[in-house]
Parts: structure tokens; sequence; C-alpha cells
């Protein structure tokens, strides 16, 4: 058995691995600088959990995505860059400031056309959503205020169709998920949601717990079914 790596060795790995298979582009690049200079929080995903939904926006031949929670755009260029120049990417933001910074990085990632973030909270903008867009999305990345994530995969069951793929961010918390005691409402949310992916007969998914530059956590994927 493995001995227990503490976290420097986790954040080195990542290093590794991230200059390796997911190598610094441009305009991501740009897009940290910037979500820096403007004071943002250091809440992106890592590059290579970047990369990770890329692939997986590629693997799943994604021409239409719904992400909830843009922060600085980082994650959403990622995902951007896997979608055809026909694609449609809606991204939901809270704070305006960090929609603004959001849309011009995108704008420099040349994804101005296919890529849109509508500021507001995000379960008041999902029904519009909804309306503005009747066609399914093919894959939705949820990564916002935890407390939600329940109503998240709700809404994103709603949004998707057969075969559609769900991915929930930050669902260990540090290894936090396991307090059941529903004081914490980051993890009253989570649980929702691991539950609700767990019982709802239209998705079969799964969870796994990650280290790493980001520390210890984890993210679900869920396959939306018949």
């Amino acid at each position: 058995m493995a001995e227990h790596a503490p976290e420097d060795q986790w954040t080195a790995v990542d290093d590794y691995l991230t200059g390796l298979l997911a190598p610094a582009d441009e305009a991501l690049t740009e897009a940290l600088a910037a979500s820096e200079a403007a004071g943002l929080p250091h809440i992106n995903v890592a590059p290579n959990q970047g990369k990770f939904l890329h692939l997986l926006a590629r693997i799943q031949g994604a021409r239409r995505v719904l992400e909830i929670g843009t922060l600085g755009g980082y994650s959403t260029i990622w995902l951007g860059l896997a979608l055809p120049a026909d694609g449609v990417l809606v991204s939901l933001e809270y704070d305006p400031r960090h929609a603004e910074v959001a849309r011009a990085n995108l704008a420099r990632a040349g994804l101005g056309k296919i890529a849109e973030v509508r500021v507001g909270p995000a379960l008041e903008s999902l029904p519009v959503v909804a309306a503005d867009h009747p066609d399914p999305f093919d894959l939705v990345f949820i990564d916002a205020d935890k407390v939600n994530n329940g109503n998240y995969v709700e809404w994103a069951v709603r949004l998707t169709h057969p075969g559609s793929v769900i991915v929930v961010d930050n669902v260990v918390r540090g290894g936090q998920v396991t307090d059941d005691s529903g004081t914490a409402l980051d993890i009253v949310g989570t649980r929702a949601a691991l539950q609700l992916i767990a019982d709802h007969p239209k998705l079969d998914g799964t969870a796994i717990q990650t280290v790493g530059a980001k520390g210890y956590d984890g993210f679900a994927l869920a396959r939306v079914l018949a």
C-alpha cells in the first residue's frame, strides 16, 4: 500500500502532469492573469482539471454546453475550445464584476460569438435560459454556490437529453461531505445533489475524490438516461 503523500507532493504531481499534458495556452494564461489582476478569488479549476472538462466535452461530441458558475471564465474557455464553430455555450455568473472579466477573457480567446455570460442568481437565470434555448444541452458543468447544488442538478436534468453529461465540482469539500449534521449549508447542498444523483430515475452517476494543487476535493459525474 502506498504511503500517504503530503500536500506539497500533490502539487508537484499536478505541476508535472499539467506541464506534460495540459501545457500553457496563451488565452488561458491571459485569463488567469486578468482574473488575478481583477482580484477574483483563486477558486478556478486547475489546468489539468480544465483539460479534463475539455476532453469530456469532446468525447461527448458536445455542441451545446451550460455552465453554472463562471468566475473569470477559465473553465468556460476550456469548454468553449472543445465546441465546434457553431456551438453554444451559456455560462451563468452571480457577480457582475466577475462576468465582466469573464466576457473579456472569452473575447480574447476568440469565443465571443459562441459563449454567452448571463448575470444574476442562477436559479433566476435558469428559467430564462430554458425559454431562450429550447434545444437541450449536451453537457452541464456545475461549479457555483454549493448550497444550491441539488437545485442545479434538478435544472440540469430538465435542460438536457438522454446521453447528456452532468459534472458537479467540489463535492468532497476536504472530506466534509460525510458530515450529516446538517449545519454547514455547502455540505447540505452538496449532499442533496449527490443524493439526487443516486435516487433520480433519469441519472446514473458516480463521484471521484481528487488531490492536487487545489487541495483535497472531488467531482460527481452523471449521465442522463432515457
